[in-house]
């Protein structure tokens, strides 16, 4: 196996010590999940990473990176010494970048940057070796480490990149230098961070700092901010598409039919019309693909292959993953949307349970975080979309009680102080034949319901 780093490129990369010679083939900053071959990273975050050095050894790490000596019995030959641990990992980061000759995609957006980025993976793995961040690793060191686990032989490279305050974005686009970049969408989330719109579209939009010369900025047709996006994108000399429902949009939907488990999307590219069977449902997912679409009209590939590929993309643990679920006397359908939520992706996931064949339609909805002085407004501003879209609503976190109350009587299953909580009633509650969405911001644990409803489940 071609070694992905070996002892002097580490050197070379991070100006760091090493004494040992060796070939390592991975990156990882959890010792719990080392493979054989990896570097192991010492980051500091709730509990300082040197602490697992010894452990990491012995699971199979060829070495670790360290900035100070760490405990235990531990081979000093197999020890990285840098100045800092994150500046080590970012600089190796950014020689893997500088290293490869891969056309990278970079994605950001209040909504949709993960989906996106899986579709892509999917999208470009039909035309060569694609790499892509695992799970949702967009931020400070999810980006490097991104970049530091980037084979040598990739033909793309999609590099997700999220903030939760200003000034974030632009140095991860800086040290990913994406070919293209792709903003999904601007909306509220972290609101409460960043204090308006209209700073979460500039922080978004610093994308565009790090798209290389020449490149292609990929933005939201349908944004009110597409003008100010747009001059920023044309003052750094780069090319531009738009995406979206607008009339003007370069990529377009043109076309949705809904279906319990998937859809059919008509979009218009060019003077190009392609027809796509999305395996996973939702509206918003069409919408995802035409900014996919044009990413790889940007890299000159040929959109009618990626059409068909996304055929096979389905969408993650936590992500909208349906499957079946037993309850007493039966099955139920669970819509895992748990990982997180904003305004605009909750009303996206209702849209998916409305279009379920159920008995009943259930939400089980936890806090929208970082939402600031208008949360409560956000999450009244749901009852609408619930009352159109589902039977029964189960709630937990003080912020949710907002919309628990603007809900009619016969709409109320149970509002409670945390997801624990939710997760019992919930399960008593469920009948055959059900469908029931979970969602919620991270910082509301909704993952905590899900593995009440599935403990003792296969994946089906």
């Amino acid at each position: 196996m071609t070694p992905l780093w070996t002892s002097a490129e580490l050197r070379t990369a991070t100006h760091g010590a090493l004494a040992a010679n060796i070939a390592a083939t991975g990156v990882s900053i959890d010792s719990r999940s080392i493979a054989l071959g990896d570097i192991f990273i010492a980051l500091r975050d709730q509990r300082d990473g040197h602490e697992f050095v010894a452990d990491a050894l012995m699971r199979g790490a060829v070495l670790a990176m360290v900035d100070h000596r760490p405990p235990g019995a531990v081979d000093a030959a197999k020890l990285l010494h840098v100045a800092d641990t994150l500046a080590g990992l970012t600089a190796l980061g950014a020689a893997g970048r500088a290293r490869t000759a891969a056309r990278v995609v970079g994605v950001t957006g209040s909504v949709g940057k993960t989906t996106t980025k899986e579709m892509l993976r999917v999208a470009l793995g039909a035309f060569g070796a694609t790499h892509a961040s695992a799970a949702s690793h967009n931020n400070h060191w999810g980006v490097p480490l991104t970049l530091a686990r980037l084979p040598r032989d990739a033909a793309f490279a999609v590099i997700e990149m999220g903030m939760n305050n200003r000034g974030e974005i632009a140095p991860l686009s800086r040290l990913a230098r994406p070919d293209v970049g792709i903003i999904t969408s601007i909306g509220t989330a972290h609101i409460g961070n960043l204090g308006s719109q209209a700073a979460i579209a500039a922080e978004k939009g610093d994308i565009i700092a790090g798209i290389a010369l020449g490149g292609t900025a990929i933005l939201p047709a349908d944004s009110t901010f597409l003008p100010e996006l747009a001059a920023r994108a044309r003052d750094a000399g780069l090319q531009m598409l738009t995406h979206g429902e607008a009339a003007s949009a370069d990529a377009r939907l043109l076309t949705y039919q809904a279906s319990p488990e998937g859809g059919v999307a008509a979009i218009a590219l060019g003077e190009d019309r392609l027809e796509l069977r999305l395996s996973t449902p939702g509206r918003h997912v069409a919408l995802n693909a035409c900014a996919v679409l044009a990413a790889v009209k940007a890299l000159g590939l040929a959109p009618a292959i990626a059409a068909r590929a996304l055929a096979e993309f389905t969408a993650g643990a936590g992500r909208g993953a349906l499957r079946r679920i037993a309850v007493p006397g039966g099955e139920a359908l669970l819509i895992d949307d748990s990982y997180n939520a904003s305004v605009a992706s909750v009303r996206a996931g209702l849209a998916v349970l409305a279009a379920q064949p159920a008995k009943r339609r259930i939400f089980a909805f936890g806090d929208m975080l970082e939402l600031g002085a208008e949360g409560p407004a956000q999450h009244a501003a749901l009852a609408h979309d619930a009352q159109k879209n589902c039977d029964l609503v189960f709630c937990c976190g003080p912020l949710s009680m907002h919309l628990f109350q603007a809900l009619p009587a016969a709409q109320r299953g149970g509002h409670f102080p945390d997801s624990a909580a939710l997760a019992v009633a919930l399960r008593a509650a469920l009948k055959p034949g059900d469908a029931v969405l979970v969602k919620g911001s991270l910082g509301s644990r909704m993952g905590v319901i899900i593995k009440e409803l599935t403990a003792g489940e296969k994946v089906s």
